[in-house]
């Protein structure tokens, strides 16, 4: 899983939910950038309830958590950092679940794709990461 979307792959992430690392990313971004801490906190891995949990229902209960405090998303910036599978070919289709996930024009949400360059634990393909930014603005001086 990687942005909400199954991508075919011969390895798979590991981890405690459905391993999606984008959206754990975007989650960890909205939390902090709202103060309203991070997905570990929100989701703790020793709640049974989250064991192979949807990071996309993750996602969308930290979104609404944010949102209810006040806040809107003016963009998203997301860089995933992989050897493999190549993000590019996905790039659209990971930006408009994004933007389906947080209710937002796709136009704000950006998404780059970088390599480890055959080097580190990207670059042998032993990790996936992704780095995520968000901008937000309080509701009571943002217009839209």
């Amino acid at each position: 899983m990687l942005g909400g979307l199954r991508i075919e792959h011969d390895k798979h992430s590991v981890g405690h939910s459905d391993a999606d690392v984008l959206l754990h990313a975007v989650t960890d971004a909205l939390l902090g950038a709202a103060g309203l801490g991070d997905i570990g906190e929100m989701f703790p891995d020793t709640d049974p309830a989250n064991k192979g949990r949807d990071s996309a229902e993750m996602l969308r209960a930290a979104w609404q958590r944010v949102h209810d405090a006040g806040w809107k998303i003016a963009n998203l910036d997301c860089i995933v950092f992989a050897q493999r599978p190549k993000i590019t070919p996905h790039k659209e289709a990971i930006r408009q679940r994004l933007a389906d996930l947080l209710r937002l024009e796709a136009k704000r949400i950006n998404l780059k794709a970088k390599t480890g360059e055959s080097v580190g634990p990207v670059g042998r393909e032993e990790a996936v990461m992704a780095e995520c930014v968000v901008l937000l603005a309080h509701s009571l001086s943002f217009p839209y």
